[in-house]
């Protein structure tokens, strides 16, 4: 007899039984039913006939949700404690499998369209991430080649920048994955792999030419060269615990990489980019508090994509802002330390809730934004925690077309149940992509 989930209540009711307002929970696989989530309220006399379609002999719903039903009262109930024989109350015939025949139902074809596009969306996702991964490969070799075998590696650079842009940016509309958590010194080169997509994606609207898109890719994938000389010991240290001393060395990092990167031969444009992505707008930036009229436009974008960056991803995890969180406040209380163009570029492109932010839903389900929608910005792509949903098949939602369904509020991750937060995986470091599989190549910085 198939077991019932832990968290399904025992309760049920035949097709007649079924009403608008009653909370339901279609115990069978996601796939073999018309709806798009296993569990809701039925709101309409369409859901009740799509209900019934599926000719279970019993629904199982939970009381405490439903409009108007209590664990006693008028309502028939069946506790599946008291039928565990196969009898109609049984789980194993409440969840027998639906009639031949009602796959022919339009509805099922419109859930298999749906269904398809979602596979389709996955595999987007996935060729995007593999190529994510390579690019963070290429990195780490180019950063350890850079001073041994500069011109080669400065040609290999060039190329991976090209791979990023027909990889990350064949589409205007940014995706972000979550991806497994990365430990120890990578995550130097994740930081600025994510400094770099992001930055180019801003770049494509602002109208960089091809020289100034290119001196930005290159100096946003090096802009962090300085580290290399800096010791883990004040690298890994919180920045907040730094002494004087330590906080003046782990600013020097930018004297270090400009002159690397003067004795690369790298062009003025490069230059700029290292030598000033920890200025800001309005002169409170370092090492040397220039303004943002005397900054290059390259490295004013690198700098307001950094500071972003680094709220999101700080050395501390525990003291990392919600993307949503960390938009809210360079843009509250921050807005003069940026280029104010580039500032509202960023919160147009990532929208009211970025790639990355965990939410509640209207239905009380817990989901991750994993990309934005330009036209609608409080109605992005989700993907739903189910527990009952194995995670690599995970629902994901358009709320465009999902109109019922609503965000209610955005969550921290550290406030998630261990179990939602591993489903989710908001990992430590979050990483910006675009949806390279839909487009038709517009969107390429110039």
């Amino acid at each position: 007899m198939a077991e019932m989930p832990k968290d399904t209540p025992g309760h049920f009711l035949t097709p007649d039984e079924l009403r608008v307002g009653i909370f339901v929970i279609i115990d069978l696989p996601w796939f073999k039913h018309p709806f798009t989530l296993n569990t809701f309220k039925i709101k309409s006399e369409e859901q009740l006939r799509e209900l019934r379609a599926l000719k279970l002999a019993r629904y199982c719903y939970d009381p405490a949700r439903s409009d108007g039903v209590a664990l006693t009262g008028d309502q028939p109930l069946v506790d599946v404690s008291e039928a565990s024989d196969g009898s109609p109350g049984s789980v194993a015939s409440a969840t027998s499998a639906p009639v031949a025949g009602h796959d022919d139902d339009p509805a099922m074809a419109i859930k298999r369209e749906r269904m398809a596009k979602l596979s389709a969306r996955r595999d987007q996702v996935a060729n995007v991430e593999r190529a994510f991964t390579k690019a963070t490969a290429v990195m780490k070799n180019l950063n350890r080649n850079l001073m041994s075998r500069p011109k080669e590696t400065l040609e290999d650079m060039g190329a991976v920048i090209g791979q990023m842009i027909e990889a990350f940016l064949e589409s205007p509309e940014a995706t972000l994955h979550v991806m497994g958590d990365k430990a120890g010194g990578d995550e130097v080169y994740y930081h600025s792999l994510n400094v770099t997509i992001l930055a180019m994606m801003l770049a494509k609207d602002l109208g960089f030419d091809a020289t100034t898109a290119r001196d930005l890719g290159v100096g946003a994938m090096i802009h962090d060269l300085g580290l290399m000389d800096i010791p883990d010991r004040v690298l890994k240290k919180p920045p907040e615990e730094y002494n004087n001393a330590e906080r003046s060395l782990r600013q020097q990092h930018v004297e270090y990489g400009v002159s690397a990167a003067v004795k690369l031969g790298l062009p003025s444009g490069v230059l700029a980019v290292i030598a000033q992505h920890h200025e800001l707008a309005d002169g409170t930036g370092f090492p040397k508090g220039v303004k943002g009229a005397t900054m290059t436009p390259a490295a004013r974008l690198v700098s307001l994509v950094n500071y972003y960056d680094n709220l999101c991803n700080p050395v501390d995890i525990n003291k990392a802002l919600t993307p949503h969180e960390a938009l809210s406040f360079m843009f509250s209380r921050g807005r003069n330390k940026f280029d104010p163009t580039a500032l509202q570029l960023m919160i147009r492109s990532l929208g009211v809730y970025p790639p990355g932010s965990i939410v509640q839903l209207s239905n009380d389900a817990m989901a991750v934004v994993t990309s934005i929608n330009p036209k609608k910005p409080l109605r992005p792509w989700v993907m739903v925690y189910d527990a009952k949903v194995p995670k690599d098949e995970a629902i994901m939602l358009d709320l465009e077309k999902e109109t019922e369904i609503n965000i209610i509020k955005s969550v921290r991750p550290a406030l998630l149940e261990p179990k939602v937060a591993a489903y989710l995986n908001p990992r430590k470091r979050v990483t910006y992509f675009f949806d390279a599989g839909s487009g038709d190549g517009a969107g390429k910085p110039a």
